[in-house]
């Protein structure tokens, strides 16, 4: 008599992308790469659009849609199956099963989940929000955990974590909601101090925000409450940073099993056509970077370590891009990190672990393996 006996099925990846931040377009540009490159042989893949009013879609698994064309952001509408409804995943950590629910149907199971890859960037995606709800529901995911997003997301107590723990960052001033909102003429005239003695440019930012949007190099004071209104578009809370003159350097960092890894470094030059790098030139325009950096074995050693001290100071997991400025003193200064860094085509992530033996397949394999390992809840 012959057994009845049934392969094992294949673990179960949610890719997670879209999101209400203001960078919506690049993760869905970013889940195209990650979808593109998982193996299903391996795995199977379920595509989780989230809108930008917030509505969760089953999405095309259709990587070939979620480019940039002739100029054009994609965006989770124009992939999502249906125009209303939505994907619900259980908070009962007993129950990893996803369903779709549309209005005035029965609900339709979309099957278990075993990890969820989220390529969020941002706010409500990026900062720890998606993360508190994958452990609500006791789904391991890959990246950072809730304290480590959140950190990680706000630029004013990263860098107060990194003072703490003795890396080096350049000067900064924060203009919170209500001080804006309440008494701007106090406010400005902080930010005027602060540049009478780190001098113009600044450079102000939201403060929770990345890809370079909402950030404006202001020169004098007659561009500054422009700017901080421009910054206030993406966030109420906004950090002014004197400007480090120095080489811009980036590094990136990976969990192996013997804990976290850095790669060669890489080295954004100085782009021609914008004042900085800034959302055009990284996106549209594709700046691209030099990689490795060619900044000596010695440098590379220092960046290295400075990158793996900066992941485990936020107590990151998974990956990190740690960004650096090489100042012409020989001395490296930590701008920020991104705990969900680009996977673009084109993103300096992928890149320096191409460089460093790495292929795009084995990185995003080498991520969900670490995050399948990994239990959620503390640890």
């Amino acid at each position: 008599m012959s057994e009845n006996t049934q392969s094992p099925r294949k673990p179960r990846v949610a890719v997670v992308f879209g999101g209400r931040s203001s960078e919506h377009a690049i993760s869905v540009v970013t889940a195209g790469a990650v979808l593109s490159a998982i193996d299903r042989d391996k795995y199977d893949v379920l595509p989780i659009g989230i809108t930008t009013d917030g509505r969760w879609a089953l999405t095309a698994d259709a990587p070939e849609r979620m480019g940039i064309a002739d100029r054009v952001l994609p965006n989770v509408a124009d992939l999502a199956e249906s125009e209303r409804g939505g994907v619900v995943l259980s908070v009962d950590p007993a129950n990893r099963e996803v369903v779709l629910a549309e209005p005035g149907a029965v609900p339709r199971a979309l099957g278990e989940v075993d990890v969820v890859f989220p390529v969020l960037h941002g706010p409500y995606g990026e900062d720890g929000t998606l993360q508190g709800l994958l452990e609500l529901s006791g789904v391991p995911y890959v990246g950072a955990g809730v304290l480590a997003s959140a950190v990680g997301q706000d630029k004013e107590y990263m860098k107060r974590v990194f003072v703490s723990f003795g890396l080096p960052v350049g000067p900064y001033e924060v203009v919170r909601p209500r001080e804006w909102e309440q008494n701007p003429a106090a406010a400005r005239k902080k930010i005027v101090e602060f540049a009478a003695d780190h001098g113009w440019p600044l450079f102000v930012k939201p403060a929770r925000g990345g890809s370079s949007v909402g950030i404006t190099k202001v020169d004098d004071l007659s561009g500054l409450d422009e700017a901080i209104e421009e910054a206030r578009r993406h966030d109420p809370k906004v950090i002014v940073e004197a400007l480090v003159r120095g080489r811009e350097i980036e590094c990136g960092v990976l969990e192996f099993e013997d804990g976290p890894r850095a790669s060669v470094p890489a080295e954004i030059p100085p782009v021609t056509d914008h004042d900085f790098y800034d959302f055009e030139a990284k996106y549209i325009d594709s700046a691209s970077g030099i990689v490795p950096a060619p900044i000596g074995d010695e440098a590379t050693a220092e960046i290295q370590r400075l990158a793996v001290a900066a992941y485990e100071s936020v107590s990151c997991e998974g990956l990190v891009r740690a960004d650096f400025f090489l100042t012409e003193d020989g001395e490296f200064v930590i701008n920020e990190i991104n705990t969900m860094p680009g996977f673009t085509p084109i993103s300096m992530y992928p890149r320096m672990w191409q460089e460093s033996g790495v292929s795009y397949p084995e990185l995003v394999d080498r991520l969900l393996q670490a995050a399948l390992t990994r239990s959620t809840g503390l640890r």
